[in-house]
């Protein structure tokens, strides 16, 4: 400790007179004390005023710099530490040594930037703003040859892309190409690995996801699926599975996903249908996922539905009565929901005994397949007055609705629970179906749907409501009175925030209920949903 309280005391002369061998001595010692005890030797360097000094010595033509910029990496290891370094000014000075031909220089301050800026959003939002980000694609392009350098970007990217601010200046570069290029050349698992870490939050952003299929990214993590998906080794299963969910994710973009698709023709696309049908459940749950996200629009689910691919997801569905893998029958239920929304697919669809396969998951105590099912049958059913008649009158089906429109600890089950009730009655306009779902308890569930703070629930319900009132009020007055209909009616014709279709259907309601209404209110009453609405409730599970 003498020695580095007289190499400090010399340091801080030396640096005033710029004697580089004076200070080249004074910096091999820091480096030394700081490997046999860095957090010591820091706390040093912070009492005796040394930081401030550092500044001038990051000179980009000084042989000093990389031992200067090799001791601020060190320093910055502790997080104590981090404040003082960018109080003392090292951030300014060390991001212009990035534009520095020396790979060492290089190398050292990229690790000091990396270090100081570790786990602080602000001080990466710091960097972000002063352009580093085009600088560091430059140096991942120009020395990509030299390991350490490489892993260096890589390590900086990875923490920089997590910020939202960053993707824009990464999408503004040519770090797709570079990416792709730099993964093409990997042969060891850890070093894909890194590369993965930082294609995963690129990939996140639209602009990125199409730059990242244009690249080739796509064939490369098909090359990984063909090469690992038969292998038992633990880096091989990881592999598989960071490249199928990478895969998923490039598929979220409109764009990536359309070029992929390629009209249904699409060599990719023809690859993933493959993986549905696979023994291993990561293929198949990637491929299930990669089916609902093709089905975005409607042409696609046209498409796919008339090539066979109901048929597939059934089969895979089957396997997963038993094998009961919760991931792989939400993915399967998402792609039969997605493709299930143009009209012209429902008809097909329950023709093919989309239904049947679908409510075999009917007793799953797992809320994201609940979700998902109660979600493929709501859009199975609608405009299909049959099958809603069909599964209205399914005893055991309404009952489960009923059982999970209380179910407060998962509110998107709840809410889809409530609008497949109400879908079952409206497209139905059954008087069976009427009386199944009063004898099941589900009255009082679409009053309470009917307060919901979405308007087209609300629609729904009241709608619901006015034909139970028109088919069977005799039945349901109970219902509606133990439900405080008359009240629930009032608060919403007095709340003005109640739209004025609201306000309609409940006037329609009430004069069904009154008895005049009986002939008409299926006909008078107001509800017209978009098909493709957003999620009115949330998603216990979302698609990767």
């Amino acid at each position: 400790m003498d020695n580095l309280n007289e190499a400090l005391e010399k340091l801080k002369l030396a640096s005033t007179d710029s004697a580089t061998d004076s200070v080249e001595s004074c910096l091999d010692c820091l480096l030394k004390a700081l490997a046999n005890n860095n957090t010591e030797a820091s706390m040093k360097i912070q009492e005796m005023g040394v930081l401030p000094l550092l500044p001038t010595l990051l000179n980009p033509q000084s042989s000093c710099t990389p031992k200067v910029a090799n001791i601020i990496a060190e320093v910055a290891k502790n997080e104590f530490m981090r404040s003082p370094c960018v109080e003392a000014g090292l951030i300014p000075p060390l991001i212009q040594l990035l534009n520095s031909p020396d790979q060492e220089v290089l190398l050292q301050t990229g690790r000091a930037l990396g270090n100081i800026c570790y786990d602080s959003h602000s001080l990466q939002a710091q960097l972000i703003s002063m352009g580093v980000i085009p600088t560091l694609v430059k140096l991942l392009g120009i020395h990509s040859h030299n390991t350490a350098l490489t892993e260096m970007c890589l390590i900086a990217f990875g923490n920089l892309a997590e910020l939202e601010s960053s993707k824009e200046q990464f999408a503004s570069t040519n770090i797709a190409e570079e990416l792709v290029r730099l993964f093409q050349k990997q042969t060891e698992h850890e070093k894909k690995e890194m590369v993965f870490e930082v294609l995963a939050p690129l990939a996140e952003n639209d602009v990125i996801k199409l730059q990242l299929v244009e690249a080739g990214l796509v064939e490369c993590l098909l090359e990984v699926v063909a090469q690992t998906v038969d292998g038992d080794r633990e880096e091989d299963i990881a592999q598989l599975k960071t490249a199928s969910d990478l895969m998923v994710l490039l598929l979220l973009g409109d764009e990536s996903m359309q070029k992929l698709f390629e009209g249904g023709k699409g060599s990719v696309f023809q690859r993933v249908l493959s993986w549905i049908p696979s023994h291993n459940h990561q293929l198949q749950l990637a491929g299930a996922l990669a089916i609902a996200n093709f089905a975005r629009n409607d042409g696609n689910c046209i498409h796919m539905v008339d090539t066979g691919i109901v048929q597939k997801l059934l089969e895979l569905l089957d396997r997963h009565v038993e094998e009961g893998n919760v991931t792989v029958q939400h993915a399967a239920l998402s792609a039969l929901r997605n493709l299930a929304i143009p009209v012209v697919n429902k008809s097909k669809m329950l023709s093919a005994g989309v239904a049947d396969v679908v409510l075999k998951f009917l007793q799953s105590e797992m809320p994201p397949v609940q979700f998902k099912l109660l979600g493929t049958l709501r859009m199975l059913i609608d405009t299909q007055a049959e099958a809603a008649d069909q599964l209205g009158t399914n005893g055991k089906l309404v009952e489960r609705l009923v059982e999970w429109c209380e179910a407060k600890d998962h509110a998107g089950v709840m809410g889809e629970s409530n609008r497949l009730l109400s879908a079952l009655i409206r497209h139905s306009k059954s008087k069976e179906v009427v009386r199944t779902v009063i004898q099941g308890g589900g009255v009082k569930h679409l009053v309470t749907m009917a307060t919901s703070e979405h308007m087209i629930m609300q629609n729904e319900a009241l709608v619901a409501l006015g034909l139970i009132a028109a088919l069977d009020l005799g039945k349901t007055e109970k219902d509606f009175v133990g439900a405080s209909l008359v009240s629930v009616l009032h608060k919403l014709l007095s709340d003005e925030r109640s739209a004025p279709e609201i306000k309609y259907n409940s006037m329609i309601l009430i004069c069904a209920v009154m008895g005049s209404g009986e002939t008409s209110t299926s006909d008078t009453m107001l509800y017209s949903p978009s098909v493709r609405e957003n999620s009115l409730v949330q998603d216990p599970a979302k698609n990767a």
